[in-house]
């Protein structure tokens, strides 16, 4: 950028189960920059079917997991929902030595603990446009499982509370897709051209 702005920085983009932040993310990717370096995180839960290992997640066994852990190459990991959830550390740190911005989706858990870490990164939170919303959204991707769908959405509803906590909030409602992609683009680059103490 210049002697006064960064010239790349970490996007944390975070939000309840359901929200829409990998079709935010999809819809970003769409642009295809090259400045941009979109995290993949480590799961051990099962891949479903329109998920391509290695782009949408990288899904190890737990075995695999807990090597990872104990070799400390995640930059932080929770278990969501039964599942262990990781983000690699060498991806990220080679994209910054290139200079590209870093973009990380995660839970709302994980959201803080990274804002603890890179106390100079950007957190974004996406948030439905009503509760209800949010609800149909998940009980269109429930598993069958009445208890999880009751989880997910008490957990979720918890999740919105924390919202302050973050830098940005943007709504993604129902047909709202495009425009919420083009708010955390227009987020990014004007966090770029803050000006920055020498």
């Amino acid at each position: 950028m210049g002697r006064w702005t960064r010239d790349n920085i970490v996007v944390l983009i975070t939000g309840p189960s359901g929200v829409g932040k990998d079709a935010v993310i999809s819809k970003l990717k769409e642009a295809g920059r090259g400045d941009r370096h979109y995290s993949v995180t480590a799961t051990t839960r099962v891949k479903r079917s329109d998920e391509k290992d290695g782009v949408d997640y990288f899904f190890l066994n737990e075995e695999q997991f807990r090597i990872g852990i104990a070799n400390a190459e995640f930059l932080e990991w929770a278990i969501v929902y039964g599942n262990f959830y990781g983000v690699p550390k060498d991806q990220i740190e080679q994209a910054l030595a290139r200079k590209k911005d870093v973009i990380i989706k995660t839970d709302v858990q994980g959201a803080e603990t990274l804002k603890r870490m890179i106390p100079n990164g950007v957190s974004i939170f996406v948030a439905p446009s009503t509760d209800r919303e949010l609800q149909a959204r998940l009980a269109s991707r429930d598993s069958g499982h009445n208890d999880d769908h009751h989880l997910r959405l008490a957990t979720a509803i918890e999740e919105l509370e924390r919202i302050p906590s973050f830098d940005y909030v943007v709504v993604n409602g129902d047909g709202m897709l495009d425009r919420s992609a083009e708010q955390v683009d227009a987020i990014i680059e004007a966090e770029k051209c803050k000006i920055v103490s020498l």
